[in-house]
Formats: structure tokens, C-alpha cells, sequence
């Protein structure tokens, strides 16, 4: 194994979201800091961004119980909170509230301000269906951060909207790259990249089967609607260029074997399984990708 800590800082870690199946890459991004594995960008949309604040936090174990017995905590959300009007999954709860000093998930502000790795998350513009991107210039405070880490990763209609700045916004991954932020670590200039993926390899995201209810749904924000409606054609056309990157030598994609588990997942032994998968594969997987990293 490789002599540690080690820094990659030619390659970019990339995160793509995937709600309740980033159980399986939080065990990489775990391995990667108790291994003492950096890199020189670190980029997420949804829950790939709450892997890229929990990895400049350094925090190993908030990386894993975010995703497991977080995720599966009562006071996270559930029918109960949909009908009190906080969403299936409480958003406020689970990514402003509980990072805050003193409370239930509690993050280390200043080790964030203490590492120097550039960084960008994403969110949508619930008014025109744009991307945004945020990087640190833009974070002033612990609360700056947790909000747009929210605002990347709020799912219409089973969240609550947030604004940032006056402005709503909902989940990155339904504009810009479709929810794998390859472009975004390419316009920061990195040419080499460690795709973590949520998704198998084979996987095509199939088109949207009923836009009339999307539309009828998301009358508030149609902006929001179309964005559902096009992601399709957005996270395959990335898909295909992430595939292309690997065969140039460029990429190393950390596809799921199996994944086992729905965005949505919210049973402790399921969430547990799904960690312990990530952590065998990237343990199975360990020597490629520090090789592909340089090491």
C-alpha cells in the first residue's frame, strides 16, 4: 500500500447525487480520509455535495453516518413530516439545522476553513431552470454553506423549497451535467478525474412517463418541471462522456457492482448494507485507483 498521506492534486474527486445510494460512495470517501487520500478539486450534486462538505470537513465518521443511521432517523423526515408540511424528508432538518453547533450532526466549520481545496456544488434555479454553481468565494459562514448544500440537494415535491439569496432552487442534478459534475471540475481547469457513481455501469436513465403529471405537479416552478422532463437526455449524454474520458485514459469511474438500495431508502439495515458494499469494492479496488491517482 501506498506510503500516506498522499495528495492527487492533478485529479478531481467528482460525486454524483443519488439521495439515499450515496451510502455506498460515503464508504470511499470515508477510505479515502482515514487513508489520508486528498485531491486537488472536489466537486457534488445533491447528496454528492453533502460527500464534498463532509470530506473538507474532515470528519470520517459524519461521512458515514450521514448516509446510514442518519439517513434512517425519525426526526430525517417520513409520512409525518410530509403531512405536518416539512417534506418526506425534512431538508431544513437534515442539512442546515443538525450541522449546527450543539446539535445532532454537528460540522467542523473551521477544519472547512482550514483546507484550501477548491470545491464546487450545484443547485438548480427553481425559477429558470438554470444551473448555479458554488465554490468557496461564496461561503461567508457555517450557515452560507449548509444552505446551498441544501438547496443542491432538495427532490421537488417530497422537500420543501429553500432560497439562497432571495432565489429557490432545487436539486443540481436536474440541470447542468444531469447530476455528475465532470463539466464543472473541466471549466476549473482539471483534466483527469475520479468519478464516484451511484448508478451501475450499465445504466441509461430512461425518459420521464407521464410529463402531463410533472407539469400539473410542479405548476409553481414549470421551470422546474422541463428540468425533470430533459434530465434524461442530460445524464446520458454525460454518461457517454465519462465513458469516452475512461477509455482516453483520463477518468477512473467508481461504478457500483450491485446497487441494492432507492434514493429514497430509509431502513437502518439496508443503509448498512449498502456502506458495507461500498466499503468491500473499494477495498477490492483500492491498488487500481491509487495507481490512477499516481500514486
Amino acid at each position: 500500500m501506498t506510503e500516506l498521506p498522499f495528495t492527487a492534486s492533478d485529479v478531481a474527486l467528482v460525486c454524483e447525487g443519488g439521495g439515499a445510494r450515496n451510502s455506498f460512495t460515503a464508504a470511499t470517501v470515508h477510505e479515502f480520509m482515514v487513508r489520508g487520500v486528498s485531491f486537488g478539486w472536489i466537486g457534488g450534486v445533491s447528496a454528492g455535495a453533502s460527500h464534498t462538505m463532509n470530506f473538507l470537513g474532515h470528519d470520517a465518521e459524519r461521512t458515514r453516518e450521514s448516509f446510514v443511521e442518519f439517513t434512517a432517523s425519525p426526526a430525517s423526515g417520513g409520512i409525518g413530516s410530509f403531512i405536518r408540511g416539512d417534506g418526506y424528508f425534512d431538508a431544513k432538518y437534515i442539512y442546515e439545522t443538525s450541522g449546527l453547533p450543539g446539535n445532532d450532526l454537528p460540522y467542523d466549520f473551521d477544519a472547512f476553513l482550514n483546507d484550501p481545496t477548491p470545491f464546487r456544488i450545484e443547485a438548480t434555479n427553481a425559477l429558470t431552470g438554470e444551473s448555479v454553481r458554488w465554490g468557496r468565494e461564496d461561503i461567508t459562514d457555517l450557515e452560507s454553506l449548509l444552505k446551498r448544500v441544501r438547496a443542491s440537494s432538495t427532490l421537488p415535491v417530497i422537500m420543501n423549497t429553500p432560497e439562497v439569496d432571495g432565489v429557490p432552487y432545487v436539486d443540481g442534478a436536474l440541470s447542468g451535467s444531469g447530476g455528475i459534475p465532470v463539466d464543472a471540475a473541466e471549466a476549473d481547469g482539471f483534466g483527469k478525474f475520479l468519478v464516484l457513481c451511484t448508478r451501475p455501469r450499465d445504466y441509461v436513465r430512461p425518459e420521464v412517463k407521464y410529463p402531463a403529471v410533472i407539469r400539473r405537479m410542479l405548476g409553481k416552478y414549470p421551470a422546474v418541471a422541463e428540468a425533470v422532463l430533459a434530465r434524461p437526455a442530460l445524464y446520458n449524454a454525460t454518461k457517454q462522456r465519462l465513458l469516452e474520458l475512461e477509455k482516453q485514459g483520463r477518468a477512473l469511474l467508481f461504478f457500483p457492482d450491485e446497487m441494492r438500495i432507492s434514493n429514497t431508502e430509509r431502513n437502518l439495515d439496508k443503509l448498512k448494507a449498502s456502506y458495507y458494499d461500498g466499503l468491500v469494492q473499494t477495498d477490492r479496488q483500492w491498488n487500481r485507483i491509487m495507481e490512477f491517482l499516481g500514486a
